[in-house]
């Protein structure tokens, strides 16, 4: 497998990995800074203590974006690749552009969307 490109080096994120869920414990060494954002896209509620990203849906998702520290953004794309692809392989790392007009790495759910629960404010958290 082939290094993970850093040209951008800022996640968005809005699930389990956000401070004080599940996951943030592997992201948070590797975090310089971060700010709220959203992007477009549904959230959805997979039932399984996760939520799901569709970005080509109508609507709002909110998160954080995070500054990754530039000397290690490899390294901590690869371990949010094998991190997010280990939930059955169902999540996979896109590039897209925020509300505030940045450039982000995010990951989008690839598995089949029977069963998801629509979380029409967007938001993991308020769930």
């Amino acid at each position: 497998m082939s290094e993970p490109s850093c040209v951008t080096k800022e996640v968005f994120c809005y699930g389990t990995l956000l401070p004080g869920e599940e996951r943030w414990p592997f992201l948070a060494p590797y975090v310089l800074g971060h700010e709220p954002d959203q992007v477009s896209g549904r959230l959805y509620d997979t039932g399984l203590g996760y939520p799901a990203a569709l970005f080509d849906r109508v609507g709002v998702i909110h998160g954080v974006r995070f500054r990754l520290d530039p000397q290690r953004c490899s390294q901590a794309l690869s371990l949010l690749d094998e991190i997010e692809g280990a939930v059955d392989g169902l999540y996979h790392r896109i590039s897209l552009v925020t509300a505030m007009g940045v450039h982000a790495h995010a990951y989008q759910y690839g598995g089949h969307p029977e069963g998801l629960v629509d979380l029409p404010d967007g938001n993991w958290l308020g769930r």
